[in-house]
């Protein structure tokens, strides 16, 4: 019976501690009013986690995202501008940490390569229907044609014998 106890006792002590963990990590910034508290979070969730690639600074929980955050908090508190701060982070990290980046020859590729793909795409789809077409629209001769006939009608008599 202890021994029962013990096991569910760690069991629940292991599952709690997650998210304990979890809170521990978070830093807690101060901010002078509301506004000022809600500028750093619109300027942090515009901004991607290069270690996560696919969630905001706001939402990521890696360390790079931490130490980002409280870099772009000391920008802020100091005055920089949002042009300022992004200006050294893509200085820093490059066009990736942002989620839109500017259209120039080395992003080309990122806004143009879908729809590039999508014509390529809609070009093989239109050759492999016309090829199609083409190979519909041919004659058979009349010694295949026959035979043909023949053999759908060996096959018609078997179906009605059995």
């Amino acid at each position: 019976m202890m021994k029962k106890l013990l096991t569910a006792l760690t069991i629940v002590l292991i599952l709690g501690s997650g998210p304990l963990q979890a809170t521990a990590t978070l830093e807690s910034f101060k901010f002078a009013d509301d506004a000022a508290e809600q500028h750093f979070k619109n300027l942090i969730s515009e901004l991607r986690c290069l270690v996560c690639q696919n969630q905001s600074l706001a939402d990521s929980d890696a360390e790079l995202a931490h130490d980002l955050r409280a870099e772009v908090y000391e920008m802020v508190q100091d005055g920089k501008s949002d042009a300022e701060i992004i200006e050294f982070l893509v200085a820093r990290y490059g066009d990736f940490v942002l989620y839109k980046p500017p259209m120039k020859p080395s992003t080309y590729l990122l806004w143009f390569g879908p729809f590039a793909l999508m014509i390529l795409a809609g070009v093989l789809l239109l050759r492999a229907v016309r090829r199609q077409k083409r190979a519909a629209n041919v004659e058979i001769s009349a010694d295949d044609r026959k035979r043909l006939d023949d053999l759908l009608g060996d096959r018609e008599n078997r179906e009605q014998k059995s």
